[in-house]
C-alpha cells in the first residue's frame, strides 16, 4: 500500500467529501429515542439515516451495498456490505457468509441539545472554527460511518488490501442500545465470520496519539419516587407531621452511596480490578498528565476527588459510580411556596465495571430502595434498563504491531491504552457473538470534546489520522 497515497486520499476525502455532508448531519434533530418517545413520528432518526445513506450511493465501491434495516417497531440501522479485495493469492474475498468479515460499527442517534450552547453555536447549527466542527453528533458519532468508508476508500485507493467489511450504523446507542440484540440475531446469517471489529465511538486522553480503548462500564439506571401524599400540603401546618419525600430520599440514597467519599456501597457493583489494566493506566497517565483534570470547567475552587491521576482513571474506567441525573416534585426556585410537597423523584445512573454483572447490580439497588422504606412511604421504581460492560480481549501480535506502525507512521507517538467510563453496550454482544474477533475501539473523541454536552466538537485533523489509521490496520488484518 503506497502511504503516500493513503495520507493525501484521507485528506482530501475529509476535506471535499466528508465535511460537507455530516455538516449537514449535524444539522439534523435525531435524538435518541430514551429522550424522544414519539421518534417515529418525528421522523428525525429515518432523517439521518437517508441522508447518510445518499452519501453512500455515490461512494466508488464496486458490489458494495447499502440498505436500511428495520425490525417492527424498532429503530432502524443503516448496513453497508463492501466486498473484499483480492487477496495476495489473488483471490476475490467475496461477500458470502463463509468469508472473513471486518465488522465496522457506529451510531446515527444523538443526545438531547440540552441549553448552554456558546454565542454564534447551537446543537443543530455546523459551525468550523480553527479546525473544529461543533454541532451535536459531530464527535459522537455522526463522522463514525463516513470515517469507516473513508478508510475503506482510502485502502483501495492506495493499491492495499481489505477484508470483506460491513459498516453497522445505529440509532438507539444514546438509548442503551435496547434495539441491537434483536438486530444482530436477524442480521447474524449475513454477517460471517466476525474476525475483526472496528468502533470508532471512542477516543482518548488527547489528540496527539492512538488511544484503543480497552474497556468500557456497564450501566444500570433506574427513576426512583418517594411518595408520601396524594397531594400537597401547607408546609407551617403539615411538617414535622408528615415526613418530608425529600428527606426519605436521601436516607435511601445512604444505602447506595458514601456521601463523603462517594464510593458505591451495595456489594454487586464492584469488582477487581485486572493488574493488566492497572498496568495500562499508569502508563496512559505517564503518557498524558493532567489531560484527566485541565479539561475540566471547574466551578470557583472545586477540585477533583484526589490529586492522584492514576486513581481519578481507575475511578472512571472500573469502579462504579452513581450519579444523580435529573429530578422532578421540586418547582423552580422563583414557584416554591410553603408547600410540602407529595413526592420527590430522582434518576439514578450507576456507572459499572466493565465485568461487573449488571443485571445483578440493578437488582441489589432495587432491594436496597424498596426494603424496609422509611416510614412505609410508598417507593416507585420507573424507567429500569442496565446493559453489561466489556473488557477487550488480548491483542493479536498482528494488531499490537500494526499500532506499534500506526504511532510511529501516522501520529509520531506512541499508541496508548484507556478504560473508558461510558458505555457502547454492542461491544460486549459482539465480544459475546465472537469471542476469537480482534477488536479496534478507538475515536477522535478527546477529554474535551464535549460529548452529551453544550459545544460539542469534532478534532477534524485528529479524526483524519484516525481514518488513516483504520486503514493501515485493515491492509494488515488482510494480510496477516
Amino acid at each position: 500500500m503506497d502511504r503516500s497515497a493513503l495520507t493525501r486520499t484521507v485528506r482530501e476525502l475529509w476535506e471535499g467529501d466528508i465535511l460537507p455532508s455530516l455538516s449537514d448531519l449535524v444539522a439534523v434533530p435525531a435524538i435518541s429515542p430514551a429522550f424522544d418517545p414519539a421518534w417515529e413520528s418525528h421522523g428525525h432518526l429515518a432523517a439521518a439515516i437517508e441522508h447518510v445513506r445518499a452519501w453512500l450511493a455515490d461512494r466508488e465501491l464496486p458490489g458494495a451495498t447499502v440498505e436500511v434495516v428495520q425490525l417492527a417497531g424498532r429503530t432502524p440501522l443503516l448496513l453497508v456490505d463492501v466486498p473484499g479485495t483480492a487477496d495476495p493469492a489473488g483471490t476475490p474475498t467475496g461477500t458470502d457468509t463463509d468469508t472473513d468479515t471486518v465488522l465496522m460499527y457506529g451510531h446515527l442517534d444523538k443526545q438531547p441539545p440540552v441549553g448552554g450552547w456558546s454565542e454564534g453555536l447551537g446543537p443543530w447549527t455546523p459551525v468550523v472554527r480553527e479546525g473544529r466542527l461543533y454541532g451535536r453528533g459531530a464527535a459522537d458519532d455522526g463522522y463514525s460511518g463516513y470515517a469507516a468508508i473513508a478508510a475503506i476508500e482510502g485502502v483501495r485507493r492506495s493499491g492495499g488490501s481489505h477484508a470483506r467489511c460491513v459498516v453497522l450504523l445505529e440509532t438507539g446507542e444514546e438509548s442503551g442500545s435496547p434495539d441491537l440484540p434483536a438486530y444482530l440475531d436477524h442480521l447474524r446469517p449475513r454477517l460471517g465470520r466476525v474476525s475483526l471489529v472496528v468502533c470508532l465511538d471512542s477516543g482518548g486522553n488527547d489528540y496527539d496519539r492512538m488511544w484503543l480503548t480497552t474497556s468500557l462500564r456497564g450501566l444500570a439506571q433506574v427513576t426512583m419516587t418517594v411518595r408520601v401524599l396524594e397531594s400537597g400540603l401547607h408546609s407551617g401546618m403539615s411538617s414535622g407531621i408528615v415526613p418530608s419525600s425529600f428527606r426519605i430520599a436521601r436516607q435511601l440514597l445512604d444505602r447506595l452511596e458514601d456521601s463523603a467519599t462517594g464510593e458505591v456501597l451495595v456489594r454487586e457493583t464492584h469488582v477487581d480490578v485486572p493488574a493488566n489494566r492497572v498496568a495500562e493506566v499508569r502508563e496512559a497517565v505517564a503518557s498524558a498528565p493532567g489531560m484527566l483534570v485541565e479539561p475540566v470547567p471547574w466551578a470557583g475552587g472545586t477540585r477533583p476527588v484526589t490529586d492522584d491521576e492514576v486513581e481519578l482513571a481507575l475511578n472512571a474506567g472500573w469502579r462504579p459510580t452513581l450519579s444523580v441525573t435529573g429530578a422532578a416534585g421540586l418547582p423552580q426556585p422563583d414557584d416554591a411556596g410553603n408547600v410540602l410537597r407529595p413526592f420527590t423523584t430522582l434518576v439514578l445512573s450507576f456507572r459499572l465495571p466493565p465485568t461487573a454483572d449488571s443485571g445483578a447490580a440493578l437488582r441489589a439497588v432495587e432491594r436496597a430502595l424498596t426494603t424496609d422504606v422509611p416510614y412505609g412511604a410508598t417507593v416507585e421504581l420507573s424507567r429500569v434498563e442496565h446493559a453489561d460492560g466489556w473488557n477487550a480481549p488480548e491483542l493479536a501480535p498482528w494488531l499490537r504491531g500494526t499500532l506499534d506502525v500506526v504511532g510511529e507512521e501516522v501520529f509520531d507517538a506512541p499508541w496508548r491504552t484507556v478504560s473508558l467510563g461510558g458505555s457502547i453496550p454492542f461491544m460486549g454482544l459482539l465480544h459475546e457473538a465472537y469471542p476469537e474477533a480482534q477488536f479496534l475501539v478507538t475515536g477522535a473523541v478527546g477529554p474535551d470534546s464535549n460529548c452529551h454536552v453544550p459545544d460539542e466538537w469534532l478534532h477534524l485533523a485528529h479524526a483524519t489520522r484516525i481514518t488513516e489509521a483504520v486503514s493501515v490496520v485493515l491492509d494488515a488484518h488482510a494480510k496477516r
